[in-house]
């Protein structure tokens, strides 16, 4: 089931609520306007709400073959298996519910951590402003496409009918929409110990440490605090990437960072520079001379591999 076309049938409701939340921006007198340095695009911008509802709507023509890598796949996964479980159980639906979302917080990770993957996903991350039309900025690249079909597969191998698999996915995607708003603080305690809040998931989307690569959780934000990757939210948030793109034309937001990718292996020097710039975590470079402070970071991360890949490709 393509995350496009669920969210195409839940539009209608999707618009209901991105119109409350800009009446509450409307009416709230005390809405920071920009002045505050360490937040200074909070709030809806109308050309970057515009940028995130036209790449939504382009994608569905330039997005061609996402159904034709999932549905085959999860398919062919539900009818090679010896499993078979009902879903008359309840437990079958919580099972597959729970499962999806840690299928989801696995890609989403990794996503985030193999720069192929990182040239799609980082259109959803590209926006200076976090509201609820975020949630809409999806690539149109196929690979996170791909890697997230994997996991779901994985559901329909353990015995999942094929239809609860696309039925959880689309529950887990649809659980996020909400949360990609300012105007919600914190919630109770228990909730915020559990599930992924928006408290939680602006810190998803901030660019300044310590939030950077944390908190990808789906639905339970469990995951992230049995894994290691949740912050909780504390300092204010600097929404975008770590190099912020400044542009709100469609084809540039979705493949900037395809094709600085290219670019990159095209102009390495070794295998080791090739693998790095297409495996390696986003930020990583062949030379460390030229890197930036958050490469150097990402640098010191992937020493030991890096010294094993050059071993390999010398």
């Amino acid at each position: 089931m393509d995350p496009l076309r669920i969210g195409l049938y839940a539009m209608p409701a999707f618009f209901v609520l991105m119109a409350v939340e800009f009446l509450s921006y409307h009416f709230d007198k005390d809405t920071d306007k920009g002045g505050d340095s360490a937040r200074p695009r909070a709030g809806i911008s109308w050309r970057d709400t515009g940028t995130n509802l036209s790449i939504y709507a382009l994608g569905f023509i330039l997005r061609p073959l996402d159904k034709f890598i999932a549905v085959p796949m999860v398919a062919i996964a539900a009818a090679v298996t010896p499993l078979h479980l009902s879903a008359s159980h309840w437990w079958v639906w919580v099972m597959a519910i729970v499962l999806a979302d840690l299928a989801y917080y696995l890609q989403h990770r990794m996503s985030h951590r193999i720069r192929m993957f990182w040239a799609a996903h980082n259109v959803h991350h590209s926006s200076q402003y976090f509201n609820l039309s975020t949630a809409t900025r999806l690539s149109w690249l196929i690979p996170g496409s791909f890697l997230s079909t994997i996991g779901y597969a994985g559901l329909a191998l353990i015995g999942i009918p094929a239809w609860l698999v696309f039925l959880s996915q689309a529950i887990v995607l649809l659980y996020q929409f909400p949360i990609h708003t300012e105007r919600i603080e914190r919630l109770p305690r228990a909730i915020e110990y559990v599930f992924n809040t928006p408290s939680h998931h602006r810190v998803h989307h901030g660019a300044n440490n310590p939030y950077l690569d944390k908190n990808y959780a789906g639905i339970f934000i469990l995951w992230d605090r049995m894994f290691g990757t949740f912050v909780a939210e504390d300092e204010p948030v600097r929404y975008g990437l770590t190099k912020n793109i400044d542009t709100h034309n469609p084809i540039k937001v979705n493949y900037h960072e395809f094709v600085a990718m290219v670019g990159d292996v095209s102009c390495a020097r070794t295998w080791r520079g090739r693998l790095g710039y297409l495996f390696g975590p986003p930020g990583w470079r062949e030379n460390s001379d030229t890197a930036t402070t958050v490469e150097h970071d990402v640098q010191n991360l992937m020493a030991p591999a890096a010294a094993s890949w050059g071993k390999r490709s010398a």
